[in-house]
Protein backbone atom coordinates (compact mmCIF):
# COMPACT_ATOMS: atom_id res chain seq x y z
CA UNK A 1 0.00 0.00 0.00
CA UNK A 2 1.29 3.42 -0.88
CA UNK A 3 2.05 6.30 1.52
CA UNK A 4 2.57 9.41 -0.17
CA UNK A 5 4.48 12.12 1.13
CA UNK A 6 2.70 15.91 1.91
CA UNK A 7 2.93 18.60 3.59
CA UNK A 8 6.72 19.49 5.19
CA UNK A 9 9.29 17.95 6.94
CA UNK A 10 12.04 19.23 9.66
CA UNK A 11 14.90 18.80 7.75
CA UNK A 12 18.73 19.35 9.03
CA UNK A 13 20.61 16.84 6.89
CA UNK A 14 23.93 16.50 4.72
CA UNK A 15 23.30 17.55 1.59
CA UNK A 16 26.41 15.21 0.36
CA UNK A 17 25.70 12.40 -1.20
CA UNK A 18 27.46 9.06 -0.37
CA UNK A 19 27.72 5.24 -2.27
CA UNK A 20 28.19 2.58 0.27
CA UNK A 21 25.02 1.22 2.03
CA UNK A 22 22.12 -0.70 1.54
CA UNK A 23 18.75 -0.55 3.32
CA UNK A 24 15.43 0.39 3.54
CA UNK A 25 11.96 -0.47 5.57
CA UNK A 26 8.88 -1.14 5.44
CA UNK A 27 6.83 -3.79 7.20
CA UNK A 28 5.79 -2.80 10.82
CA UNK A 29 5.81 -4.26 14.89
CA UNK A 30 9.81 -3.17 15.24
CA UNK A 31 10.76 -0.62 17.40
CA UNK A 32 14.43 1.44 17.87
CA UNK A 33 16.07 1.30 21.29
CA UNK A 34 19.71 3.23 21.77
CA UNK A 35 23.06 2.26 22.88
CA UNK A 36 24.42 4.47 25.24
CA UNK A 37 27.09 7.10 23.68
CA UNK A 38 30.52 5.97 24.46
CA UNK A 39 32.10 8.82 23.70
CA UNK A 40 30.56 12.72 23.21
CA UNK A 41 30.71 14.43 20.20
CA UNK A 42 32.09 18.35 20.58
CA UNK A 43 29.16 20.20 20.98
CA UNK A 44 27.19 21.89 23.83
CA UNK A 45 23.75 20.17 24.81
CA UNK A 46 21.86 17.46 22.69
CA UNK A 47 19.65 17.05 20.03
CA UNK A 48 17.52 13.85 18.00
CA UNK A 49 18.99 12.18 15.01
CA UNK A 50 16.33 10.67 13.00
CA UNK A 51 17.05 7.74 10.21
CA UNK A 52 14.81 6.61 7.38
CA UNK A 53 15.07 5.18 4.24
CA UNK A 54 13.66 5.34 0.76
CA UNK A 55 14.19 3.27 -2.48
CA UNK A 56 14.68 3.73 -6.68
CA UNK A 57 13.32 1.31 -8.72
CA UNK A 58 14.84 -1.97 -9.25
CA UNK A 59 15.39 -3.81 -12.72
CA UNK A 60 14.19 -7.20 -13.58
CA UNK A 61 12.92 -7.81 -9.76
CA UNK A 62 10.08 -8.01 -7.85
CA UNK A 63 11.61 -8.19 -4.46
CA UNK A 64 14.55 -7.18 -3.01
CA UNK A 65 15.33 -8.27 0.07
CA UNK A 66 17.26 -6.81 3.23
CA UNK A 67 16.99 -7.34 7.01
CA UNK A 68 18.25 -4.36 8.86
CA UNK A 69 19.73 -4.99 12.44
CA UNK A 70 21.17 -1.33 13.47
CA UNK A 71 21.95 1.77 11.86
CA UNK A 72 25.30 3.62 13.55
CA UNK A 73 26.93 7.09 13.85
CA UNK A 74 29.97 8.27 14.82
CA UNK A 75 32.10 12.10 14.88
CA UNK A 76 35.24 10.26 12.69
CA UNK A 77 34.86 8.96 9.34
CA UNK A 78 37.95 6.47 10.45
CA UNK A 79 36.60 5.35 13.63
CA UNK A 80 37.10 1.52 13.47
CA UNK A 81 33.86 -1.16 14.53
CA UNK A 82 35.37 -1.05 18.55
CA UNK A 83 36.38 2.42 19.21
CA UNK A 84 34.48 4.30 21.90
CA UNK A 85 31.80 6.97 20.33
CA UNK A 86 29.15 4.75 18.80
CA UNK A 87 25.79 5.56 19.04
CA UNK A 88 23.25 2.97 17.60
CA UNK A 89 19.81 3.07 16.79
CA UNK A 90 18.88 -0.72 17.23
CA UNK A 91 15.53 -2.47 16.07
CA UNK A 92 14.28 -5.04 18.06
CA UNK A 93 13.41 -7.17 16.52
CA UNK A 94 15.31 -6.62 13.22
CA UNK A 95 13.23 -5.86 10.10
CA UNK A 96 13.64 -8.09 7.28
CA UNK A 97 12.40 -5.43 4.03
CA UNK A 98 11.42 -5.99 0.34
CA UNK A 99 12.98 -2.24 -1.08
CA UNK A 100 10.61 -2.30 -3.63
CA UNK A 101 7.96 -1.36 -1.22
CA UNK A 102 9.58 1.77 -0.95
CA UNK A 103 8.67 3.62 -4.33
CA UNK A 104 6.68 6.86 -4.93
CA UNK A 105 7.26 8.69 -2.05
CA UNK A 106 7.18 6.01 0.23
CA UNK A 107 9.88 6.68 3.19
CA UNK A 108 10.13 4.46 5.95
CA UNK A 109 11.12 5.32 9.54
CA UNK A 110 14.03 3.29 11.28
CA UNK A 111 14.22 4.97 14.49
CA UNK A 112 15.90 8.03 16.34
CA UNK A 113 17.86 8.64 18.91
CA UNK A 114 19.44 11.61 21.40
CA UNK A 115 22.86 12.95 20.57
CA UNK A 116 25.61 14.84 21.85
CA UNK A 117 25.38 18.08 19.57
CA UNK A 118 28.03 18.11 16.56
CA UNK A 119 29.37 16.70 13.38
CA UNK A 120 28.84 13.29 12.34
CA UNK A 121 31.25 11.77 9.64
CA UNK A 122 30.22 8.06 9.77
CA UNK A 123 27.09 6.22 9.30
CA UNK A 124 27.12 2.60 9.00
CA UNK A 125 24.04 0.32 8.24
CA UNK A 126 24.27 -3.24 9.67
CA UNK A 127 22.31 -6.42 8.35
CA UNK A 128 21.87 -9.84 9.28
CA UNK A 129 23.70 -12.48 8.03
CA UNK A 130 21.91 -14.99 5.42
CA UNK A 131 21.19 -18.18 7.83
CA UNK A 132 19.42 -21.76 7.43
CA UNK A 133 16.14 -21.21 6.17
CA UNK A 134 14.56 -18.09 4.61
CA UNK A 135 17.48 -15.79 4.00
CA UNK A 136 17.81 -12.52 5.63
CA UNK A 137 18.79 -10.74 2.42
CA UNK A 138 17.49 -12.26 -0.72
CA UNK A 139 16.18 -11.26 -4.13
CA UNK A 140 13.17 -12.39 -6.58
CA UNK A 141 13.79 -12.47 -9.53
CA UNK A 142 11.04 -11.37 -11.90
CA UNK A 143 8.55 -14.63 -12.05
CA UNK A 144 11.09 -16.48 -9.82
CA UNK A 145 11.90 -17.56 -6.43
CA UNK A 146 13.23 -16.32 -4.03
CA UNK A 147 17.35 -16.64 -3.61
CA UNK A 148 20.25 -15.40 -1.35
CA UNK A 149 21.68 -12.05 -2.37
CA UNK A 150 25.40 -12.32 -0.88
CA UNK A 151 26.03 -9.11 1.39
CA UNK A 152 29.67 -7.31 1.68
CA UNK A 153 31.01 -6.76 5.33
CA UNK A 154 27.35 -5.38 6.38
CA UNK A 155 26.63 -8.64 8.16
CA UNK A 156 29.19 -7.63 10.93
CA UNK A 157 30.56 -4.07 10.90
CA UNK A 158 28.17 -2.50 8.62
CA UNK A 159 27.96 -1.43 5.19
CA UNK A 160 30.01 2.35 5.94
CA UNK A 161 29.00 5.43 4.45
CA UNK A 162 30.92 8.51 4.45
CA UNK A 163 28.40 11.99 4.75
CA UNK A 164 28.64 14.58 6.78
CA UNK A 165 25.66 15.52 9.22
CA UNK A 166 25.47 17.99 11.90
CA UNK A 167 23.20 17.36 15.10
CA UNK A 168 22.38 21.20 16.86
CA UNK A 169 21.27 21.64 20.12
CA UNK A 170 17.43 21.07 20.98
CA UNK A 171 17.03 20.59 17.07
CA UNK A 172 15.77 17.40 14.82
CA UNK A 173 17.81 16.30 12.41
CA UNK A 174 17.16 14.16 9.60
CA UNK A 175 19.10 11.68 7.53
CA UNK A 176 17.25 10.38 4.66
CA UNK A 177 19.12 7.16 3.17
CA UNK A 178 17.83 6.44 -0.57
CA UNK A 179 19.09 3.12 -1.94
CA UNK A 180 18.88 2.21 -5.53
CA UNK A 181 18.60 -1.14 -6.02
CA UNK A 182 18.41 -1.39 -9.33
CA UNK A 183 22.10 -0.27 -9.68
CA UNK A 184 23.56 -2.42 -6.31
CA UNK A 185 22.27 -5.81 -7.46
CA UNK A 186 25.17 -7.94 -9.21
CA UNK A 187 23.82 -11.14 -11.55
CA UNK A 188 26.81 -13.70 -10.93
CA UNK A 189 27.87 -15.67 -13.59
CA UNK A 190 26.81 -19.08 -11.53
CA UNK A 191 23.35 -18.08 -11.02
CA UNK A 192 24.02 -16.05 -7.91
CA UNK A 193 23.32 -12.54 -6.52
CA UNK A 194 25.81 -10.19 -4.85
CA UNK A 195 24.69 -6.79 -3.05
CA UNK A 196 27.15 -3.89 -4.57
CA UNK A 197 25.19 -1.13 -2.56
CA UNK A 198 25.08 2.33 -3.74
CA UNK A 199 22.75 4.48 -1.64
CA UNK A 200 22.87 8.66 -1.65
CA UNK A 201 21.80 10.64 1.30
CA UNK A 202 19.53 13.14 0.36
CA UNK A 203 17.68 15.91 2.44
CA UNK A 204 14.06 14.95 3.51
CA UNK A 205 12.20 17.86 1.91
CA UNK A 206 8.47 18.18 1.42
CA UNK A 207 9.31 19.17 -2.10
CA UNK A 208 7.64 16.44 -5.02
CA UNK A 209 7.28 16.27 -8.14
CA UNK A 210 4.13 14.07 -9.84
CA UNK A 211 2.38 12.99 -12.78
CA UNK A 212 0.82 10.32 -14.85
CA UNK A 213 2.40 8.47 -17.91
CA UNK A 214 0.36 5.85 -20.28
CA UNK A 215 -1.23 3.13 -18.79
CA UNK A 216 -0.62 -0.37 -19.70
CA UNK A 217 2.74 -0.54 -19.79
CA UNK A 218 5.72 -2.63 -18.27
CA UNK A 219 8.81 -1.46 -16.98
CA UNK A 220 8.67 2.50 -17.01
CA UNK A 221 11.19 3.89 -15.04
CA UNK A 222 10.57 7.88 -13.94
CA UNK A 223 13.39 9.99 -12.90
CA UNK A 224 14.10 13.72 -11.61
CA UNK A 225 18.31 14.23 -13.76
CA UNK A 226 20.37 17.00 -13.24
CA UNK A 227 23.04 17.16 -15.81
CA UNK A 228 22.73 13.67 -17.17
CA UNK A 229 22.49 12.56 -13.32
CA UNK A 230 19.80 10.62 -11.78
CA UNK A 231 18.91 12.41 -8.37
CA UNK A 232 15.37 10.53 -7.86
CA UNK A 233 13.71 7.48 -9.43
CA UNK A 234 10.67 5.57 -9.14
CA UNK A 235 8.07 3.56 -11.46
CA UNK A 236 4.30 4.60 -12.29
CA UNK A 237 1.70 2.65 -10.01
CA UNK A 238 -0.86 0.67 -12.15
CA UNK A 239 -2.61 4.00 -12.88
CA UNK A 240 -0.06 5.54 -14.13
CA UNK A 241 0.22 8.00 -11.13
CA UNK A 242 4.22 8.46 -10.10
CA UNK A 243 5.44 10.64 -7.49
CA UNK A 244 9.61 11.68 -7.02
CA UNK A 245 9.72 12.67 -3.25
CA UNK A 246 11.13 14.15 -1.77
CA UNK A 247 12.95 16.17 -4.43
CA UNK A 248 15.71 18.66 -3.22
CA UNK A 249 14.61 22.34 -4.05
CA UNK A 250 18.21 23.44 -3.95
CA UNK A 251 18.80 20.66 -6.74
CA UNK A 252 16.17 22.29 -9.20
CA UNK A 253 15.30 22.66 -11.75
CA UNK A 254 15.40 18.87 -12.56
CA UNK A 255 14.67 17.49 -15.81
CA UNK A 256 11.94 14.50 -16.01
CA UNK A 257 13.00 11.50 -17.98
CA UNK A 258 10.51 8.87 -18.85
CA UNK A 259 12.16 5.53 -20.05
CA UNK A 260 10.83 2.09 -21.00
CA UNK A 261 12.19 -1.17 -22.67
CA UNK A 262 11.45 -0.70 -26.45
CA UNK A 263 9.80 2.92 -25.91
CA UNK A 264 10.57 6.43 -26.98
CA UNK A 265 12.43 8.25 -24.26
CA UNK A 266 10.46 11.32 -23.19
CA UNK A 267 12.03 14.75 -21.62
CA UNK A 268 10.72 17.47 -19.40
CA UNK A 269 13.05 20.15 -18.91
CA UNK A 270 13.00 23.26 -16.28
CA UNK A 271 10.80 21.53 -13.74
CA UNK A 272 10.43 23.02 -10.44
CA UNK A 273 10.98 21.74 -7.22
CA UNK A 274 9.64 24.18 -4.55
CA UNK A 275 10.04 23.33 -0.90
CA UNK A 276 5.99 22.44 0.68
CA UNK A 277 4.79 21.49 -2.59
CA UNK A 278 4.44 19.03 -5.46
CA UNK A 279 4.57 19.91 -8.75
CA UNK A 280 2.70 18.07 -11.22
CA UNK A 281 3.92 17.85 -14.80
CA UNK A 282 1.49 15.51 -16.62
CA UNK A 283 -2.46 14.83 -15.39
CA UNK A 284 -4.50 11.61 -16.03
CA UNK A 285 -6.05 13.89 -18.75
CA UNK A 286 -2.73 14.57 -20.59
CA UNK A 287 -0.08 11.92 -19.40
CA UNK A 288 3.49 11.32 -20.84
CA UNK A 289 2.67 9.09 -23.99
CA UNK A 290 5.41 6.49 -24.53
CA UNK A 291 5.42 4.91 -28.40
CA UNK A 292 7.28 2.27 -29.11
CA UNK A 293 11.12 2.49 -30.62
CA UNK A 294 13.22 -0.02 -32.22
CA UNK A 295 15.74 -0.97 -29.97
CA UNK A 296 19.74 -1.55 -31.01
CA UNK A 297 22.33 -3.05 -28.56
CA UNK A 298 25.92 -1.37 -27.73
CA UNK A 299 28.26 -4.08 -25.71
CA UNK A 300 31.67 -4.41 -24.78
CA UNK A 301 34.09 -5.00 -21.25
CA UNK A 302 34.96 -2.67 -18.59
CA UNK A 303 38.61 -3.63 -17.40
CA UNK A 304 40.58 -3.83 -15.43
CA UNK A 305 39.95 -7.19 -14.11
CA UNK A 306 39.59 -5.75 -10.29
CA UNK A 307 37.48 -3.04 -11.45
CA UNK A 308 34.95 -5.94 -12.91
CA UNK A 309 33.12 -6.56 -9.47
CA UNK A 310 32.37 -2.84 -8.76
CA UNK A 311 31.48 -1.84 -12.39
CA UNK A 312 28.81 0.21 -14.50
CA UNK A 313 28.22 1.62 -17.50
CA UNK A 314 25.57 4.15 -18.49
CA UNK A 315 24.02 5.45 -21.80
CA UNK A 316 23.81 9.22 -21.78
CA UNK A 317 22.11 10.72 -24.63
CA UNK A 318 22.02 15.03 -25.72
CA UNK A 319 18.28 15.97 -26.20
CA UNK A 320 19.36 19.64 -27.01
CA UNK A 321 22.07 21.44 -27.05
CA UNK A 322 22.04 22.20 -23.50
CA UNK A 323 20.41 18.83 -21.94
CA UNK A 324 21.84 15.72 -21.83
CA UNK A 325 20.23 12.47 -19.69
CA UNK A 326 20.92 9.32 -18.29
CA UNK A 327 18.86 6.43 -20.36
CA UNK A 328 19.98 3.51 -19.65
CA UNK A 329 22.21 2.22 -16.85
CA UNK A 330 23.87 -1.41 -16.23
CA UNK A 331 26.48 -3.67 -13.83
CA UNK A 332 29.10 -4.75 -15.58
CA UNK A 333 29.75 -9.31 -14.89
CA UNK A 334 31.54 -9.13 -11.71
CA UNK A 335 33.81 -11.29 -12.98
CA UNK A 336 34.38 -10.68 -16.77
CA UNK A 337 33.98 -6.95 -16.76
CA UNK A 338 31.15 -7.40 -19.50
CA UNK A 339 27.87 -5.31 -20.18
CA UNK A 340 25.29 -5.11 -22.75
CA UNK A 341 22.56 -2.59 -23.21
CA UNK A 342 19.37 -1.85 -24.73
CA UNK A 343 18.81 1.40 -26.28
CA UNK A 344 15.53 2.91 -28.12
CA UNK A 345 16.76 4.04 -31.63
CA UNK A 346 13.91 6.29 -32.36
CA UNK A 347 14.67 10.00 -31.71
CA UNK A 348 13.97 11.10 -28.11
CA UNK A 349 11.08 13.53 -27.45
CA UNK A 350 11.26 16.70 -25.73
CA UNK A 351 9.26 19.68 -24.22
CA UNK A 352 9.55 22.10 -21.38
CA UNK A 353 7.68 22.17 -18.06
CA UNK A 354 4.38 24.01 -18.09
CA UNK A 355 1.91 25.07 -15.80
CA UNK A 356 -0.85 24.61 -16.21
CA UNK A 357 -0.37 20.95 -17.41
CA UNK A 358 -1.11 21.51 -21.58
CA UNK A 359 -3.50 19.21 -23.16
CA UNK A 360 -1.95 17.04 -24.94
CA UNK A 361 1.44 17.45 -23.92
CA UNK A 362 3.73 19.01 -26.76
CA UNK A 363 6.61 16.56 -26.66
CA UNK A 364 8.71 17.18 -29.57
CA UNK A 365 11.05 14.79 -31.53
CA UNK A 366 14.65 15.49 -31.23
CA UNK A 367 14.98 13.96 -34.93
CA UNK A 368 19.25 14.50 -35.22
CA UNK A 369 19.49 12.88 -31.62
CA UNK A 370 17.95 9.76 -32.91
CA UNK A 371 19.93 6.37 -31.44
CA UNK A 372 23.12 8.87 -30.65
CA UNK A 373 24.41 7.95 -27.48
CA UNK A 374 27.70 8.46 -25.10
CA UNK A 375 28.19 5.39 -22.81
CA UNK A 376 30.45 5.96 -19.75
CA UNK A 377 32.16 3.65 -17.50
CA UNK A 378 32.85 3.73 -13.43
CA UNK A 379 33.87 1.24 -11.02
CA UNK A 380 34.80 2.01 -7.10
CA UNK A 381 38.15 3.16 -6.79
CA UNK A 382 38.78 4.46 -10.38
CA UNK A 383 38.21 7.84 -12.35
CA UNK A 384 35.47 7.15 -14.62
CA UNK A 385 35.70 7.41 -18.65
CA UNK A 386 33.41 9.15 -20.75
CA UNK A 387 33.71 7.14 -24.45
CA UNK A 388 32.99 9.33 -27.61
CA UNK A 389 29.40 9.27 -29.37
CA UNK A 390 28.13 6.52 -30.90
CA UNK A 391 25.16 5.50 -33.14
CA UNK A 392 22.85 2.06 -32.06
CA UNK A 393 21.72 0.29 -34.99
CA UNK A 394 18.09 -1.94 -34.80
CA UNK A 395 19.87 -3.85 -37.46
CA UNK A 396 23.36 -4.46 -36.38
CA UNK A 397 24.27 -4.70 -32.81
CA UNK A 398 27.58 -2.76 -31.81
CA UNK A 399 30.06 -4.45 -30.47
CA UNK A 400 33.45 -3.88 -28.60
CA UNK A 401 32.61 -0.60 -26.79
CA UNK A 402 35.96 -1.31 -23.97
CA UNK A 403 36.81 1.04 -21.37
CA UNK A 404 40.24 0.23 -19.46
CA UNK A 405 39.80 2.66 -16.43
CA UNK A 406 42.78 3.92 -14.07
CA UNK A 407 42.99 3.86 -10.46
CA UNK A 408 41.85 7.23 -8.88
CA UNK A 409 44.51 9.10 -7.52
Amino acid sequence: MSKWISGSRSILCGAAAGAVLAACGGGGGSTATVAPVAGPAPGTGNGTVRVALTDAPACGYDQVNVTVERVRFHVSAGAGDNEVGWTDIVLNPVRKIDLLTLTNGVIADLGQSTLPAGLYTQIRLVLSPNGGGSPANSVVPRGGSETPLATPSGTQSGLKLINSFTVEPGKLTDVLLDFDACKSIVQRGNGTYGLKPVIHVIPRTGAAIAGYVQTGLTGITVTAQKNGVVLRATQPNSTGQFMLAPVDPSKAPYDIVVTGTGLTTAVITGVPGTQDQTTTVSSLAAPVTMPTSPTGTVSGAVGPAAAAATGSVRALQSVSATTTVEVAHTNTNPITGDYSLTLPTAAPRLMSYSNPVVTPLPLVPQDPRAAKYTLEASATGYVAKLGSEITVSSSTPLTGQDFALVVAP
